[in-house]
């Protein structure tokens, strides 16, 4: 589909079908994530493509908790919003209920995992937290994202499983040195899936020569 399109209409999605991905729709997927630029053109970053259901239940086992303890405290937000822009965040958070309660049937979660030794990440020593190794691997994630989209697969970057890393490291095999930073369950969507999505207009996300 159109490049722009499928940006503009990458909606997170959580509603997902456990009806399996065919093989040759999966290596498009991700095989777009390999097109994604690195410094250095180290791709310091490795894919663990999970579809063994004892370990998806395990991966939901750990996410569960988790996202409950998340929505609890999304629910004290909620009452200091607008009436409409709440109903909007209930919708999303019962989206979030059926994956945290369904992650274990959906077909495929990837896991992106990285390994910093191979990253030049040129703000380690800045007084804050340090973003810049996340441009070697998030836009891996953001092509595997828009390559779902064109496919007509539900997706959506979910990162609360960094919680609980050692044990997700244990469970896969994920070797020292190794560290992970998304989890995105891949599959069709339950229902209409992608759509429209609302951020805030250019305007106020750029400023010209000053901020």
């Amino acid at each position: 589909m159109n490049l722009y399109d499928a940006m503009s209409t990458l909606r997170a999605v959580r509603r997902l079908r456990p009806d399996p991905i065919p093989e040759d729709v999966l290596e498009r997927v991700l095989n777009a994530a390999t097109w994604a630029p690195t410094g250095g053109n180290l791709q310091p970053w490795h894919m663990v493509v999970v579809r063994d259901q004892a370990k998806k239940k395990s991966l939901q086992d750990l996410y569960l908790p988790r996202w409950q303890t998340y929505n609890g405290h999304y629910e004290e937000r909620l009452a200091k919003m607008p009436e409409d822009q709440a109903e909007k965040s209930r919708k999303s958070l019962k989206a979030g209920d059926y994956l945290a309660e369904n992650l274990g049937d959906v077909p495929v979660i990837v896991v992106f995992c990285f390994n910093p030794s191979n990253m030049a990440i040129t703000d380690a020593k800045q007084d804050r937290p340090s973003i810049v190794g996340g441009g070697s691997v998030y836009p891996a994630v953001q092509n595997l994202l828009l390559a779902a989209r064109s496919e007509g697969l539900g997706c959506v970057l979910t990162t609360l499983l960094c919680m609980d890393e050692p044990a997700v490291k244990n469970l896969l095999a994920i070797p020292e040195g190794w560290h992970t930073c998304a989890h995105i369950p891949l599959g069709y969507p339950v229902g209409g899936g992608h759509g429209s999505i609302s951020r805030k207009p250019l305007a106020k996300m750029m400023s010209v020569d000053e901020f």
